[in-house]
């Protein structure tokens, strides 16, 4: 090939590759926000990607939204607490707080309070045996509800401070336990412990959890700033990952393939599995301070957090009215746990 073929062929390969970047929009931006003014604290973000539905519990109301055209739709009123559970076909809805919150989705009512112990946080519907698991930072670790009436099955001691959970939807829930640096692993038909996974020196104060079902592959989003990549099956730590500051998020979204940790300084870290034996960090994204809990839309390969803000002080003494508020609440002023915005970000390519 001579020199001028080969330029004009580079060139070429360049202008397609171009043109696959501009086509796919590899980079991930935060693509819409959504504001709300409350107040009160937030934790979890929970995205139901069958109803379609974001559900963001904070001080004592869970906030509604619609998962494809970002708007609010409703408060459920009374039910706070941490995280949210949804079980499709009772149309029951539960959230995790000292006393569980139930409510029917389709009316967004407060059902009843369930009494349970321990210091509840997160909280899973578990595919396989279809029941509401509830992880607590105190035993009993575990508590599992029936989503038809919200009865009490029974509970797991694992010990320690149980986080965020992933089931294989074949027989084993993965949790991360918080101040031991393990990951756990129950077995959800006899609710019983099967063994433990050790993090090692870079796996302190394990968060967030991702778990790729097809490969068996653990991503532990932890404190220490990294990602503790793990075997699924042995326990094995395959790789460590550099992440943000302030991890309590994470998940994988096995249509690209990728894992997502979401942090309080204001990222979210985004890795590759380009293999059951490759990984690789893909992206950092610019999000919100404080945005450190985060839910997938699996539809359009989207991925949902939440922080809140101090609300700018209106220009006049007239209030403003709030971005897709409810009737009756107003922009203002007010730091996190007082009022302020609730902000729902919605990140994709």
């Amino acid at each position: 090939m001579n020199p001028l073929s080969r330029i004009l062929t580079l060139t070429g390969i360049g202008l397609l590759a171009s043109n696959a970047l501009a086509q796919t929009g590899t980079s991930y931006k935060v693509l819409d926000t959504t504001q709300l003014m409350g107040s009160g604290g937030v934790d979890y973000v929970y995205a139901d990607n069958d109803a379609r539905r974001v559900y963001v519990p904070r001080g004592g109301n869970t906030f509604v939204f619609d998962l494809d055209n970002h708007q609010y739709i409703g408060t459920v009123t009374n039910i706070g607490g941490h995280g949210v559970a949804i079980d499709t076909k009772t149309h029951h809805g539960f959230s995790s707080a000292g006393k569980i919150g139930m409510f029917d989705t389709e009316t967004m009512q407060k059902i009843k309070d369930i009494d349970v112990s321990g210091r509840p946080d997160g909280i899973l519907l578990e595919p396989l045996t279809d029941r509401v698991y509830i992880f607590s930072h105190q035993s009993p670790s575990i508590t599992v509800l029936d989503p038809k009436d919200g009865t009490v099955l029974g509970s797991v001691d694992v010990g320690g401070a149980m986080e965020q959970a992933q089931s294989d939807g074949q027989g084993k829930l993965y949790v991360t336990v918080e101040d031991e640096n393990k990951i756990a692993v129950v077995d959800v038909k006899t609710l019983k412990v099967i063994t433990k996974y050790e993090l090692g020196d870079k796996g302190d104060g394990p968060a967030g959890l991702g778990l790729d079902v097809k490969n068996h592959i653990l991503f532990a989003m932890c404190h220490s700033q990294n990602c503790v990549v793990v075997n699924a099956d042995d326990g094995k730590v395959l790789t460590t990952l550099p992440i943000g500051n302030g991890t309590d998020g994470g998940g994988f979204n096995p249509n690209t393939m990728e894992a997502f940790s979401s942090q309080g300084n204001g990222t979210l870290t985004i890795i590759k599995e380009n293999s059951p034996t490759s990984f690789a960090v893909e992206q950092t994204v610019q999000t919100k301070q404080g945005c450190k809990t985060s839910s997938l839309d699996t539809k359009n390969n989207r991925i949902v957090l939440i922080c809140t803000e101090r609300a700018p002080q209106a220009a006049s003494t007239t209030p403003i009215q709030a971005t897709n508020a409810p009737p009756g609440q107003r922009r203002g002023g007010g730091g996190r746990g007082g009022p302020g915005n609730l902000d729902v970000l919605w990140v994709g390519r």
